[in-house]
């Protein structure tokens, strides 16, 4: 190769270089300059969905028509909830009507049943043996459970089963009506959204910054002979700073099964979202009212003391010393 055709390939690499870095810096500022709502921003959304025939409820924040539906019993509470953009908490359909905008913005989105609950496959109906349903869940409209796939039973004719493990709303076009009603800038009430989302419940936390004792490795000695053996890792102690969200564990968050499933997967997702370092789950037990704990001697109802003990004898027409004396002679 020459040397004109060495410079001329030097040319054309810096004016990729070039090139390479003008696209990073415009994209830069193109995130920098983006106005409106973004991906990873917390948003607080109040939100009602119906098939686009009008004919079934798909979800509602909206505790009246919760009622008028008749699903206001179902033990959930109807209000706005927290979501993050770009975290797939939503339609994708909404979150880009709702992206770029501001808190106060209100819309109405058609979903097609390919993006909401997918379309209607005729191949996902099959016959199974009853064998393999629960007696009392043998009969039409029961949701069940064959083989680890979630369905419902459509019809059943002595041993013979035909279950549809389409989605109950496959094939269904899903109108989205929706009002962001805030974005959600305190660290604490995305916490909180956060887990009412995963739990369907908000546990009482907090944010506080602790100072931790941790060990940290020593940087080895820079005047070491390269030729000496490494020396063994030391350590020494520092007082760090954590940012730590506390949760106080209830009962009913003890037992939810999203928790005790996926507990880590969870504190670890918090974490991330909301650049705290840890999340300390703190179990707190209430007194019983005066009630100690059940002694040896009977029972639930135990402790009892040695002139109960005599009491109860009495009660029972048995002789104390009968019994000491049996006892010694068991000895001998």
């Amino acid at each position: 190769m020459t040397e004109d055709q060495e410079a001329e390939l030097d040319e054309q690499a810096d004016d990729v270089d070039e090139d390479v870095t003008e696209t990073d810096s415009s994209e830069s500022d193109a995130t920098e300059d983006a106005d409106g709502l973004q991906h990873g921003d917390f948003v607080e959304l109040e939100y009602t969905a119906y098939t686009a025939d009008g004919e079934q409820l798909v979800d509602t924040t909206d505790p009246d028509v919760a009622e008028e539906e008749g699903v206001d019993d179902q033990g959930q509470e109807f209000k706005p909830r927290t979501i993050v953009l770009g975290e797939g908490h939503i339609f994708d359909g909404v979150e880009e009507a709702i992206t770029g905008g501001e808190a106060g913005d209100s819309g109405s989105v058609t979903i097609s049943a390919e993006e909401a609950f997918g379309e209607y496959d005729p191949d996902n109906v099959e016959t199974v043996s009853a064998e393999k349903i629960d007696e009392d869940d043998r009969y039409p409209g029961a949701n069940v459970q064959v083989d680890g796939r979630q369905g419902y039973i459509s019809t059943i004719i002595g041993g013979r089963a035909r279950v549809d493990f389409n989605h109950p709303l496959a094939g269904e076009d899903v109108e989205y009506e929706y009002t962001v009603v805030d974005e959600v800038d305190d660290r604490e009430e995305q916490a909180a959204g956060l887990f009412e989302m995963y739990l369907g419940l908000e546990p009482d936390l907090w944010i506080e910054t602790d100072e931790v004792e941790e060990e940290v490795p020593v940087e080895p000695d820079e005047d070491e002979d390269e030729d000496d053996e490494p020396a063994e890792p030391e350590f020494e102690t520092e007082v760090v700073e954590k940012e730590t969200l506390y949760l106080e564990a209830t009962p009913q968050m003890t037992m939810n099964q999203q928790w005790m499933m996926g507990k880590q997967q969870i504190a670890q997702d918090v974490i991330d979202k909301l650049d705290v370092d840890r999340v300390i789950v703190q179990e707190v037990i209430d007194g019983m009212g005066g009630m100690g704990m059940p002694g040896m001697m009977g029972g639930m109802g135990g402790g009892m003391g040695g002139d109960d003990i005599e009491e109860a004898l009495e009660d029972a027409d048995v002789d104390a010393d009968e019994i000491v004396e049996e006892l010694e002679g068991a000895e001998e």
